[in-house]
């Protein structure tokens, strides 16, 4: 796009600023309501269940039936909430969920009433560094409502989140960097025209993957959905919130994920340009048709987040934060290295497109080879210490050592002689079996005896 085509916004009509402002809004609610919907019934299909059937057709309506629910519970505020903060903490989540996609382009320009516009709400320079600080503020309010919440388990749940966010944030930020050396701008659109002869998910491939496993952590959603972990938080950092404030973290957790699928549609998948063979039609590329290639991408991607949440388990916290700063963030490192090489070598020096395409998947493969063998000899020298944290334990145990009667640790065993041996003169030693907890299923409890 040149300089003379970003002047096709901001001079919209102030009716086509709130046509297009209302229409995002109610797409986003409705996309809202069908992704809740679709989950559900994708979720149950997996697990061998119905799923929501009853209310509309096929179960359509349910999920605008539960809002309705929600909206008419009961609110329950803590006595100990902080109540200013209690009460904005969910509408700054619901807020920029919605702020984020004021920059996300749904296809070319069309003419709306008579007035041609594009089917973008506003672009700018650096329109991708905006849905970085809009997401980067959204965190605030999960933050803000585990503090204000007064409770211990919301408080860890907004720890979490933040720390999460934070983490994942830094490796999403760095594989929007090839995309911008490749682009040659930070503009929404003109990234969208730039793919036009080749996506970006195939030439940046590793920036591609490394944006999708992101974008899980940062949507907190399964694997990744640590600051919501209802069997060690109760639900995480919305768990004192109800009615319709719990309506509204709802609301922004999806449309969140909305973001983001538009966000990879955008800046690797061509945005709203017509996949190919549809790329074959002479008219796939103009009019009201792209806006339609354009859903179709970004459902795909939330299929995918049902997907990962009905097939994947939940991982160990330390697992996720090691897997983002210790592979996530030097892969993104080392791979925007790799692509500066190729940008310079072919302005500079006289190698075709092909040739620095092999280079580099040459060098990646090198790489994970070399990440592959340090991870071996890593897995290696655990397997030595546990073998001998095994010897060590299978040593004999003396309790009385520290001159101080002291139980066995697991796996730990000790011989001991009586009181009544002792009493009689005699020596004999008896081993003290180790019970593991695999053993104690059939052990009866002596207060359920007593009280049955």
């Amino acid at each position: 796009m040149s300089d003379s085509q970003f002047g096709l916004f901001g001079v919209d009509p102030w009716w086509l600023v709130l046509l297009k402002v209302l229409a995002i809004f109610v797409m986003l609610v409705l996309l809202t309501l069908f992704t809740i919907w679709w989950e559900r019934r994708v979720v149950s299909r997996m697990q061998n269940r119905i799923g929501p059937n009853r209310v509309g057709p096929q179960g359509l309506l349910q999920s605008l039936m539960d809002g309705i629910k929600l909206a008419l519970k009961e609110e329950i505020i803590p006595k100990s909430a902080h109540v200013a903060v209690y009460w904005l903490a969910p509408v700054i989540s619901a807020t920029m969920a919605f702020l984020a996609f004021a920059v996300i382009p749904f296809g070319p320009e069309v003419s709306i009433f008579g007035v041609m516009t594009p089917l973008q709400l506003t672009d700018f320079p650096v329109s991708v560094l905006y849905v970085l600080a809009i997401a980067s503020i959204g965190i605030y309010g999960i933050v803000l409502g585990g503090w204000a919440s007064g409770s211990t388990y919301p408080l860890l749940g907004g720890l979490r989140s933040s720390a999460q966010m934070i983490s994942y944030e830094i490796a999403m930020g760095l594989s929007f960097v090839a995309v911008f050396l490749y682009a040659g701008s930070m503009s929404t659109s003109e990234i969208v025209i730039a793919q036009e002869p080749i996506w970006f998910a195939v030439i940046l491939l590793p920036s591609f993957l490394i944006y999708c496993t992101a974008m899980v952590g940062e949507t907190n959603r399964a694997p990744f959905d640590l600051p919501e972990a209802e069997g060690e938080l109760v639900g995480g950092f919305h768990t004192e919130y109800s009615s319709l404030k719990f309506a509204l973290f709802f609301l922004a957790e999806y449309i969140n994920m909305v973001t983001v699928s538009a966000m990879a549609v955008t800046l690797f998948l061509g945005g709203y340009l017509a996949p190919w063979p549809l790329s074959l039609w002479a008219d796939a590329n103009s009019g009201w048709w792209p806006m339609l290639w354009w859903l179709l991408k970004v459902q795909i991607f939330i299929f995918i987040f049902i997907w990962l949440r009905g097939t994947l388990p939940r991982m160990r916290y330390d697992q996720f934060m090691r897997f983002g700063w210790k592979v996530l963030i030097p892969v993104s490192i080392g791979w925007i290295m790799v692509v500066s090489v190729a940008r310079l070598l072919r302005e500079d020096v006289s190698f075709s497109t092909t040739e620095i395409l092999i280079a580099g998947a040459v060098l990646i493969v090198l790489l994970l080879l070399a990440s592959w063998i340090v991870q071996s000899r890593q897995d290696r020298r655990q397997r030595a210490q546990d073998e001998a944290d095994e010897a060590a334990a299978a040593a004999p145990f003396d309790p009385l050592e520290s001159g101080f009667p002291v139980p066995p640790m697991p796996g730990q065993s000790f011989s001991y002689t009586s009181r009544r041996a002792a009493a009689a003169g005699t020596t004999v030693v008896q081993e003290q079996p180790v019970i593991t907890a695999s053993d104690t299923s059939g052990i009866d409890d002596p207060e359920e005896d007593r009280n049955g």
